[in-house]
């Protein structure tokens, strides 16, 4: 790999993709506390930036949220190549081929964590994808799904894809139960296995294997990376987003964006107002920062009054600044 990309110097720590909620609004916010973690987008499925219309809307972006990987849903080689040379043409850093997403809309197309009994096709897949790009092409997998075997299948999945060129991949380490669990039980139920994907990293040194499942603290994640090459965080980095705010100093060795909570949420405020000036709602924007001001005096406040008044017509900078208000200052660490 070329360690000099973007997108590989920043990959040791990274925000998991999550629908809904990684979108191009939070992903602006997440820049206010963290310049150097890698960014996922939310899944865009092949269909939808082959066919859908205007392509801005699912693969717009900030230039502020590099660096930034595009995290595909599909299974088709051909059609996964030409959105990889699309997301490439659009800036992209890397594209991600999702092999984890357990949802009964995904696996009825073949997408996601199914993919995991197909190794084969995940193989051909990111064969072509590097085939027409330049940028990294990764993959997330699960450990395994239903009742695979957790060591053998994981193993062969793993150097299947590697012989085809795969290189860096992000383990979420819990199985997947495509029959029986939701998708919410899904991250919940499964239990962790991190020893697994430790194994998984000594038997192949010269991968790229990264940890992702369970994450909570910077303590955590520091502590993986003694073991693993990379740490990607979900849920806790969009519920607490103050859990960012230290990535930089604690990390990658450099200065934080923001040394208090506040400066954050002002850092913010001029992307704001230009997604309004675009036509966005004001709730569709603010509704990332909700838990800014998690346990600080004045931060339930500081929510309520952007989840009573932020989806209003008409709603402006004035209702995020009075929620601002509501905050007692200093909100630091």
């Amino acid at each position: 790999m070329t360690t000099a990309h973007p997108a590989n110097a920043a990959r040791r720590f990274s925000v998991a993709p999550m629908m809904d909620w990684t979108t191009r609004d939070y992903r602006a916010f997440a820049r206010t506390l963290t310049r150097r973690a890698l960014l996922y987008t939310e899944m865009v499925t092949t269909g939808a930036i082959l066919y859908g219309s205007p392509r801005e809307r699912f693969l717009g972006y900030d230039a502020v949220e590099h660096p930034l990987a595009l995290q595909l849903g599909g299974s088709d080689a051909g059609e996964l190549a030409e959105c990889a040379a699309i997301a490439e043409a659009w800036g992209y850093d890397e594209v991600n081929l999702n092999v984890g997403c357990p949802s009964d809309r995904v696996q009825n197309n073949l997408i996601g964590a199914c993919l995991m009994a197909h190794p084969e096709k995940v193989a051909a897949a990111v064969k072509a994808m590097q085939a027409v790009t330049t940028i990294p092409i990764t993959v997330k997998c699960r450990i395994g799904i239903d009742d695979q075997d957790e060591d053998e299948d994981l193993e062969r999945f793993i150097i299947t894809v590697a012989d085809a060129g795969g290189e860096i991949f992000k383990v979420h380490a819990r199985k997947a139960w495509l029959a029986g669990l939701s998708p919410k039980q899904n991250r919940d139920v499964p239990p962790l296995n991190y020893a697994r994907v430790h194994r998984l990293k000594m038997r192949h040194p010269t991968l790229h294997i990264g940890l992702n499942g369970g994450l909570k603290t910077l303590d955590a994640c520091a502590g993986e990376l003694e073991r693993v090459d990379s740490v990607m965080v979900g849920r806790e980095a969009y519920q607490n987003p103050w859990l960012l705010a230290d990535v930089d100093r604690r990390l990658y060795g450099e200065a934080n964006p923001a040394a208090e909570r506040m400066e954050a949420a002002l850092a913010f405020r001029p992307y704001i107002a230009k997604r309004l000036a675009e036509g966005a709602k004001l709730n569709h924007v603010t509704r990332h920062t909700l838990g800014l001001f998690q346990g600080c005096p004045g931060g339930r406040q500081f929510r309520r009054h952007l989840a009573e008044n932020a989806h209003r017509d008409g709603a402006g900078l004035n209702v995020y600044d009075d929620a601002l208000g509501r905050v007692k200052a200093p909100a630091a660490a």
